[in-house]
Order: C-alpha cells, then structure tokens, then sequence
C-alpha cells in the first residue's frame, strides 16, 4: 500500500477509532517526557495526524492530559471490578480486587506512570482527577470489608477503622505498584501475596471483632 493511499484509509476511519489512537499515542508521550515536557508536535507524529485534528477533536494539551487520566483511570477501575468473584469469601475477593489491579499495572506501565507519577506531580486540575480514582479504590475496599464484618456488629470505631485501613491498603497498593515501575521482574501475583500477607492478618482479626487495645492512658509515657 502506496503512501497516497495509506493517508487516504487513515483520513477515512471513524472518529472514535482516531481518538483512541491520539490517546494511545499521548500515554506513550506523556509517560516517557512528562506532562511539561510532551510535545504536542511528538503526540501527532506519533499517532499519525495532525496537531489540528488533536486541537479538534480532544482540545489542547491541558484537555487530552485530563482526558487520559480519566480514561486509563476508569480502565483501572473497570479491571478490579470484572476480576472479583462477587460470591466468594471476603480474602478472595480482595485477594482478586489486588491481583486485577496489579495486573492492570502490569500490562499498561505507560498508563500507571500518567496515573500515578505524571499527573500527581502537576497540582490541580489534575490532583484532583486522581483523587476520585483513589476515593473510587478506598469505597470499593470499604465496602468489602464492611460487608464482611456486618453480622459482628462492630462498634463505631471499629467500623471507622474498616475505613481508614481500607484507604491504607489503597495506599499501600499505590506505593508497591510504583516501586514494581523499577523492578519489573516481580510478577503480579507476587506482589498481591506480598500486600494479603501484610494487611490481611490484621483485617482479619478486626472483621471478626478480635481486635488489640493500647492500655490505659495513664500507663503511657
């Protein structure tokens, strides 16, 4: 297929499939330079059209950043999601929430670093994308682990710890998500072994109402 020919098919696919493809071409740009650093001129070049059809069809670059953080964030979401058996046991179904998370991390690096280096480095708007990913991440822990511990009747302090663990968890899972960037040789499914054995044991305990108390207050220093 000749040059003329090849620019005629591209001029010609639908719209959607063309912004996949900018959006495709901006997470390689955006995850390899940084958001101050991408080249509106290497994101074109990239995804083989030209800087006004981007303008046109996605805005400017403040726009298509935003719009990929939204998009890879809703993916990331969607992959925990279609990963945990909603019948099974509570450690199973948080054991598969971490592994799907993990290995969505796993197959879009580019995506994980927009996500989680880029776009947390550029203030606002695009902190505050990324906290509604974290605050969607925390609910659906929360409720997990809030459905497990139901028919304990927990107190309100524990049910608000449930809460606060479950945002640490989330936590946790950012920051080994972000060290396993630099040592890609661990697989996903060690890594989500690694953070069950951490904060299981201790979820486990508080679902089932065993949990440790400080002593009295006069008895510390």
């Amino acid at each position: 297929m000749d040059e003329q020919v090849q620019q005629t098919r591209n001029r010609r696919l639908p719209r959607e499939v063309r912004e996949r493809e900018i959006l495709a071409a901006a997470i390689r740009v955006f995850s390899a330079n940084g958001y101050h650093n991408a080249s509106m001129d290497e994101i074109s070049s990239l995804a083989g059209v030209s800087k006004p059809m981007i303008y046109s069809y996605l805005g400017a670059k403040e726009d298509l950043f935003t719009i990929c953080i939204r998009r890879e964030a809703h993916k990331l979401v969607a992959s925990i999601g279609r990963e945990i058996p909603t019948e099974a046991a509570p450690d199973i179904q948080l054991w598969h929430g971490l592994l799907g998370a993990l290995r969505f991390i796993g197959e879009h690096r580019d995506s994980w670093r927009v996500l989680h280096r880029q776009a947390q480095s550029q203030g606002q708007p695009f902190v505050g994308e990324i906290a509604q990913l974290r605050e969607q991440a925390i609910g659906l822990v929360a409720g997990l682990l809030t459905a497990a511990a139901e028919h304990r009747q927990l107190d309100g302090d524990a049910t608000e710890a449930l809460q606060a663990l479950a945002a640490a968890l989330v936590g946790a899972t950012e920051s080994i998500a972000d060290w396993w960037l630099d040592h890609p040789e661990t697989s996903a499914r060690k890594l989500a072994s690694w953070l069950m054995n951490m904060v299981w044991m201790g979820f486990g305990d508080l679902v089932q109402g065993s949990v440790w108390t400080p002593p009295p207050a006069s008895d510390t220093a």
